[in-house]
């Protein structure tokens, strides 16, 4: 039904804003029948390349699987979170905020602070309050600027909607990286909540490997603050006199994908190699993930990163890709649409444009994995269980796509 709508929506828009004045420029200089001809060839298209022609059935090892563009025209998205009402917020990277309501329509949230967009920076994730039908919070993370550049954030808010006007009030940074630089990459930035109310937040070394080991610095980390900012008083360094107290892991280059796992009850992370070496991880606390010292990829000159792939006091993966997907977005599946699929992790590809399915037996054994929808929809950039049980996917494209997974009847 969404998707449905979404597409009458932009089917319209199209007529009404870019047909009609052509065709009425047209009409001045060219014979009637072949003016009509020029219209429903133009409508034609239009229809074509609506979300609607996106639907399809894909065929995978174990289902076949229903895709439908629910929305489409979005500028490089990023990250997505599912309101109790059913409506559905999304991100762009430029620094826009978006609602996506239970009938299609989209609408732009105002109120959002002064984002750093440049680089692989701007608006990141977003993530909405367990707690939302009493305390109507959401919380997304930035670039922020600094003195000397910009470097990860993360805010919350009070989300309000009246009058069809979704906006945001009490805007209040809880998180700041400390130190701050011109390098335009590596942010990191997912925003997982645990069941106990705290708040994980990954960061990415920003161009710095060694940063990732340097424990007083936020960078190449796991962040772990109650939904405030305060520091969890069980946080592994809580007191201070080892390494920053919000810090929860290091050691990481850039992740990008985050999910809190029902199965095992702890965080996972996917994370960018360099020359290959992606990684999958189950950051605990306290513990060193190995980045730059130990790596399964290699430096982009091609010679070898560290120490090689092992190093005592160093965490090894659960699960490593070489040559590099470029991993970004991460979902255990635990819904009912696909129980064949149960418990499996789902992770994006930005580099082969595809979806990996790996397949989980037990707690953290990885026995294969399968790689689906290959170059079907783009650079998938997050990964999404519905409430209802279906994938919804983002692509990061200059005209990048909210894609809904379920299952072909």
């Amino acid at each position: 039904m969404i998707r449905r709508v979404v597409a009458q929506t932009k089917d319209i828009f199209v007529v009404k804003k870019v047909i009609c004045p052509v065709v009425a420029s047209l009409s001045r200089c060219i014979r009637p029948g072949l003016l009509i001809v020029i219209l429903v060839f133009s409508v034609a298209m239009a229809l074509k390349n609506s979300p609607q022609a996106h639907a399809a059935s894909i065929s995978t090892d174990l289902v076949t699987v229903k895709s439908e563009a629910v929305v489409t025209g979005l500028d490089h998205p990023w990250g997505l979170d599912f309101l109790p009402d059913g409506s559905t917020l999304v991100t762009e990277r430029a620094g826009r905020l978006f609602l996506l309501e239970p009938d299609g329509t989209l609408r732009k949230v105002a109120g959002l602070p002064k984002i750093a967009v440049g680089g692989q920076g701007g608006l990141l994730d977003v993530a909405v309050s367990p707690d939302f039908e009493t305390d109507a919070m959401i919380y997304f993370s930035f670039s922020q600027s600094g003195k000397r550049g910009a470097g990860t954030a993360v805010a919350r808010a009070r989300f309000v909607s009246a009058d069809g006007k979704p906006g945001l009030e009490r805007v209040e940074t809880i998180f700041s990286m400390e130190r701050k630089t011109n390098a335009g990459q590596h942010f990191g930035s997912r925003l997982v909540f645990h069941p106990d109310g705290t708040l994980f937040v990954t960061t990415g070394d920003r161009g710095d490997r060694d940063r990732a080991q340097d424990f007083f610095d936020h960078a190449g980390a796991v962040i772990r603050i109650n939904p405030g900012g305060s520091v969890p008083a069980d946080n592994p360094f809580s007191d201070g006199k080892s390494a920053l107290p919000e810090i929860w892991s290091k050691g990481h280059r850039n992740p990008q994908g985050a999910i809190y796992d029902p199965v095992t009850k702890s965080l996972w992370t996917v994370e960018h190699g360099a020359r290959g070496g992606d990684e999958l991880n189950r950051p605990q606390a306290g513990k060193n993930y190995g980045w730059p010292v130990i790596s399964y990829g290699r430096h982009y000159s091609g010679f070898k990163i560290g120490a090689g792939t092992e190093a005592p006091g160093y965490e090894q993966p659960i699960w490593y890709w070489d040559p590099s997907i470029a991993p970004s977005g991460l979902a255990v599946y635990d819904g009912d649409m696909f129980p064949e699929w149960y418990g499996d992790f789902l992770v994006g590809a930005l580099k082969f444009r595809l979806l990996v399915r790996l397949d989980r037996e037990g707690q953290d054994k990885i026995i294969g994995e399968e790689r689906m929808f290959e170059r079907q929809f783009g650079r998938i950039r997050d990964v999404n269980i519905a409430p209802d049980g279906s994938i919804w996917l983002l692509t990061d494209e200059k005209d990048g796509a909210i894609i809904r997974l379920s299952r072909a009847k």
